[in-house]
């Protein structure tokens, strides 16, 4: 098992990613990225395996380096901005919670707790 902490913005986090499991012999499946979500309110917490890229061009540059966007996934809601509008929802990601540093511990703590979850359970059962 490894644990690695790219050193890259996430938009090219598969620059580092990619080479990683490469050296390390990671099956695709063995792979767990925690990421915001935009599109889950700010709370929430989902996990799953494989799936769509939703626009997030972290998730874009993990599925171009791994070759597949079949790595396991838990999805950090921060939820969305009141706007559509391309550059306020980009400074809303890159920009400070909103919410108490309580509840955002917090949510770093159950996020953190959902992939401990994933990693001992690989089969799926006993996430909740």
């Amino acid at each position: 098992m490894a644990i690695l902490l790219p050193q890259t913005f996430m938009n090219d986090a598969g620059q580092s990613a990619g080479p990683a499991r490469g050296a390390l012999r990671v099956p695709l499946e063995r792979v767990l990225v925690l990421h915001d979500e935009i599109d889950l309110p700010f709370g929430e917490i989902r996990v799953r395996g494989g799936g769509g890229l939703a626009g997030h061009n972290g998730l874009k540059s993990l599925r171009q380096a791994l070759g597949s966007a079949g790595f396991q996934r838990v999805r950090v809601g921060v939820g969305r901005p009141p706007s559509t509008d391309p550059d306020r929802v980009t400074a809303y990601v890159l920009g400070r919670f909103r919410e108490p540093r309580e509840e955002v511990a917090l949510l770093v703590e159950h996020a953190a707790d959902a992939a401990e979850r994933l990693v001992l359970n690989p089969d799926g059962t006993d996430l909740d």
